[in-house]
Parts: structure tokens; sequence; C-alpha cells
């Protein structure tokens, strides 16, 4: 059976190329839209891949949980799942997979992806209010949109080891289905005022560079050429039989080594009321790094051996620091 983090990968992927699809239509009275709500989505169902992977897939991660009332009407010292009027459990949404990753697991996730997932949520808040088909509003979310693709690439490639080379993953620019992009000139209403208004401050609260993994926003620039028959493309891909064929393995790394130090530390610090990050916590892991089936360590960047490394941990680790600390 397949792991739960990876069905939920799978599923966010397909969202997000589902959000692609609709964005990239030729003719689509609801692009921005349908592509905001989506997009979200994609992000909430690979926030919950990442939790199922770090917490060995116990669906009981992403679940909600609530205090039941008490008969003299206190609440219960524990906490049980809270249903769905379908009698289904409850999952946690989006921006609370994404805290709970940071705070709760130490990941590493820049707080530009958290800035670009807030202006995206307020794309499909407001998307009632965007009367006009005006080049500022589409403008604005297609520049929103594009960091998002990247982020979640991103992601997909440092927590799973996913490249998504296979898709095609962007989105079609503006200037292929606008006639012109001065053409609009009818005023924005109150609402999208509003919504530009809020993009803008959002971004000035955001240092973006182009050249980073994440970004807040991201502009294109697209410049048609004509190119004679007799120039070559700098880049060719090749499908020819005789090809070198090259099997790559990291998504299967990534999940039996989910943790980084930062999570690990996280995690025995939640597990035990003993720990402490000093030496005698070194002494005992720097041994267990030897063990193949708790540590895996890699090059930052794969075939480059004077590149950084990084070590990665399997949570059976945990059963070794049982014999040392105390559990909570």
């Amino acid at each position: 059976m397949r792991a739960r983090s990876k069905i939920f990968t799978d599923k966010a992927v397909g969202a997000m190329l589902a959000a692609i699809e609709i964005y990239n239509k030729p003719a689509f009275p609801y692009r921005e839209d349908t592509f905001a709500v989506l997009a979200i989505n994609a992000w909430e169902l690979l926030f919950k891949a990442r939790l199922l992977q770090i917490n060995g897939n116990r669906i009981a991660c992403i679940q909600v949980y609530e205090k039941h009332q008490n008969a003299d009407g206190t609440l219960s010292s524990r906490e049980y799942v809270k249903f769905a009027r379908s009698g289904n459990p409850m999952t946690i949404g989006m921006f609370r997979a994404y805290d709970l990753l940071v705070s709760e697991h130490a990941d590493t996730v820049d707080p530009l992806v958290r800035k670009n997932l807030e202006a995206l949520t307020e794309i499909r808040d407001n998307s009632v209010h965007f009367i006009n088909s005006d080049i500022r509003i589409a403008k604005r979310v297609q520049e929103i949109g594009t960091a998002t693709l990247k982020n979640f690439l991103s992601l997909c490639r440092q927590w799973f080891g996913r490249s998504l080379s296979e898709y095609n993953f962007y989105l079609m620019p503006l200037a292929f289905f606008r006639e012109n992009q001065q053409s609009s000139v009818v005023s924005l209403t109150n609402y999208e005022k509003n919504f530009v208004e809020l993009i803008s401050v959002l971004q000035t609260e955001s240092t973006d560079d182009e050249a980073s993994d994440f970004n807040f926003t991201l502009a294109m620039d697209v410049k048609l050429k004509r190119v004679g028959a007799d120039e070559q493309a700098l880049v060719t891909v090749g499908s020819a039989p005789n090809s070198v064929k090259i099997t790559l393995a990291e998504e299967d790394i990534r999940d039996r080594f989910p943790w980084d130090y930062a999570i690990l530390n996280a995690r025995l610090s939640k597990r035990y009321t003993d720990f402490k990050v000093n030496n005698n916590y070194h002494s005992i892991r720097k041994p267990l790094m030897k063990d193949s089936r708790y540590c895996d360590t890699r090059y930052l960047d794969p075939g480059n051996p004077r590149s950084a490394k990084k070590t990665y941990y399997n949570p059976n680790i945990l059963k070794e620091f049982d014999n040392h600390y105390t559990k909570a």
C-alpha cells in the first residue's frame, strides 16, 4: 500500500495542474478565481503531505481535535477528534498546517511562501467583487500565481525529491490572451482598489529576490522574435533510443529520511522531559550518524563532490534515544 504522504503529494500536484490548465485556457471567464481556489487546495494538500511524512504517515497529525464538555460544565482534559456534518473527521486548513510545520516541527519554510499564500487567499476571497476585466487585476494575479508555482515546485523538490519536470508548470503570459495590455480603461471599483492596495502593502513587506527559490510575486516579460531556420536552440532535449537513461531515487530517499537536524531536535524536545542540546546529546547522536538505518548524508548540489553536505534522519532513530532520555 502506498504511503499516505505520497498519495497526498500526488493529489496536490494534480490540483495544481488543474489550476494551471484552467488558467491557460484561451477563453475562460473565471480564470483568476478558479486558479486561486485550486491552487490553495493544492497547497493545503502539500502541507498535509509533509506533516504525514514527518509523522510516520499517522493520519492523526492532520486531524482537528477539541475538548468535550463534562456533565459539570467543565471541559475535558482529553481532546477528541472533531467530526464534520458528514460524520467524517475534520482536518486542519492550509495556514494551520503551515504553522504546525514551522512552529511544532521546526521545518524550514521561507516566510515569503506564507506572504504569497495570504495574497492568493485574498484573490479567492475577493474574486466575487472583481467586476471589471481589468489588466491591473489580471497582472497582479498572474504575478502572484507565477510565484506560487515556483514556490510549490521548490518545496516539492526540497521535501519529496520530486522535480515535476514531466509537467508544463507555467502560466500563459497575459500577452497571449489579451489583445492589448493598454485596452482596459475602466475604473476600478472600491473592492478592486482595496485588493490592489493590499497586494501593494504585502509586497512592500516582502524582500523579494528573483534568484531565490521562493518569491512573493514574479513578473513575466515576453518578447517575440523571428528566428531563422539556420539558427539553433541553445538547449535541446533528446529522446533517442541510445540516450543515456538516468534513474533518480531521491523521492524514496526523502521518504526514508524526512527529518533534518532542526526537526530531529524539535521531536526530541517534545518526546523527552530531560532532553537538552548539549555535548551529551551530540555524543549519542554522532555515532548513530554512521548507521545507514538512521541517517543519510547528501550533497546539497548532487554530482558536485565539493558542495556542502546535509544529514537527514529516519524517525526510527528515536528508539535509540529512548535508551538515554525520559519520555514525557
